[in-house]
């Protein structure tokens, strides 16, 4: 290799370089020939026209298989979802719900959907989930249930929520729109709570372009769930028969993608370890643990690598690594007329300002892949006095 084509190979691709990986992130989804046969399949037997069929009961019934539960809903969206779980455990007008102050803002939403008042409480310092140590300490009589997201390959610490919750007479609702596949204990993620969420949306890990389902254990609940869930004889928001067709392959591959992209994660972290500036996100160190990996984040120390979060995303961009922040604090840049903040939410307010996110697809490619993604976090760090002084890029922040 001549001398100028090694000084393009080792410049960021921001400042002249070859990218790490000039074409880009891998697409999700991926090629899948499972999926692609069950489309066939659907379509020749011309389940696409038909309302509710085969695909959606053989779809519940697996879910509630792999979930260990005894009834599932299936919905049009995770986000949906919440909203009705929010509604089968009663909460309404003048009501409080408890939930992370870092958080999916649709879950805040959703509470003020049912008229109901978000309760922001803080989040741990190593994961950045809720923190279980603060909810007593958030109780008012108005409390009538608990939001606990897993987020960013993280886990909330659901025994201690539902030994809380349980004194209280709370209920719990689980998000794990982000964590399918995931265990906790050896019990997956999304059946702990009272009512469980996960979601089918396109980028998930489990994707069907939209879509969701709740997964409940008290024929109570799911009664009221599937009341609220229906106009008359119909859903109205309701999964559509070729989407329960493309999931089926993939609950069915999920175990082993989990695996994979536990392993691919903790290669990266290891090829990462020069660089203690980028602390992973901290699961649970308990016994049948696994993270489900929708996105590996991060607590990205600025000043010790030495670049705004803002230029190390950018540069890592232009890359070709999929990467981008994480979600706005939902205490910040809204009135306080719209939450009650439980306590001053120091570490939600550092993962706003702190968390940077990797996007799941390039996990389930080769070791190559993901060494890839460190070989670009070097290169960065080589060059970042130059990559300081360009131009602050625009921010931008991660939509779920």
């Amino acid at each position: 290799m001549n001398r100028s084509r090694e000084g393009s190979e080792d410049r960021p691709a921001l400042l002249g370089g070859r990218p790490v990986r000039p074409e880009g992130p891998p697409v999700w989804p991926g090629a899948n020939a499972a999926v692609e046969e069950a489309l066939r399949r659907a379509a020749a037997a011309g389940l696409w026209g038909r309302y509710h069929s085969e695909q959606s009961e053989a779809l519940s019934a697996e879910l509630a298989e792999f979930f260990q539960v005894p009834h599932v809903l299936l919905c049009a969206s995770g986000t949906l979802a919440v909203e009705a779980a929010l509604r089968a455990c009663g909460v309404g007008a003048g009501d409080e719900v408890l939930l992370a102050a870092y958080d999916y803002e649709g879950n805040f939403l959703s509470v003020h959907a049912v008229g109901a008042v978000p309760v922001l409480v803080d989040v741990t310092a190593l994961s950045w989930q809720l923190d279980a140590e603060l909810l007593a300490a958030a109780a008012s009589p108005r409390v009538k249930a608990v939001i606990c997201s897993h987020l960013h390959g993280g886990i909330v610490d659901m025994p201690a929520v539902l030994e809380l919750a349980r004194q209280r007479g709370w209920y719990v609702i689980e998000d794990a729109a982000q964590a399918i596949g995931g265990q906790l204990q050896g019990r997956r993620l999304g059946s702990w709570g009272d009512i469980g969420v996960v979601s089918f949306g396109g980028s998930k890990l489990v994707a069907a372009g939209r879509g969701g389902a709740l997964l409940c254990h008290e024929a109570r609940l799911a009664q009221r769930l599937r009341l609220w869930l229906r106009r008359g004889p119909q859903e109205w928001a309701a999964l559509s028969e070729l989407q329960a067709a493309v999931v089926r392959p993939q609950l069915e591959q999920l175990p082993a993608r989990t695996a994979q992209r536990a392993a691919r994660a903790a290669r990266l972290q290891a090829a990462l370890a020069p660089f203690p500036a980028l602390r992973r996100l901290a699961p649970p160190e308990t016994p049948q643990t696994q993270p489900a990996f929708y996105k590996l984040g991060w607590d990205y120390d600025a000043a010790a690598f030495g670049l705004s979060r803002a230029h190390f995303l950018a540069a890592l961009q232009a890359e070709g690594i999929a990467i981008a922040p994480g979600f706005r604090a939902l205490h910040l840049h809204r009135s306080p007329s719209r939450y009650r903040a439980a306590s001053p939410l120091r570490h939600a307010t550092d993962a706003h300002h702190r968390c940077v996110l990797l996007h799941h697809p390039v996990l389930l490619g080769s070791e190559e892949d993901v060494l890839q993604i460190a070989q670009a976090v070097a290169k960065i760090h080589r060059y970042r006095q130059e990559l300081a002084a360009l131009p602050l890029p625009a921010p931008a922040l991660s939509a779920d």
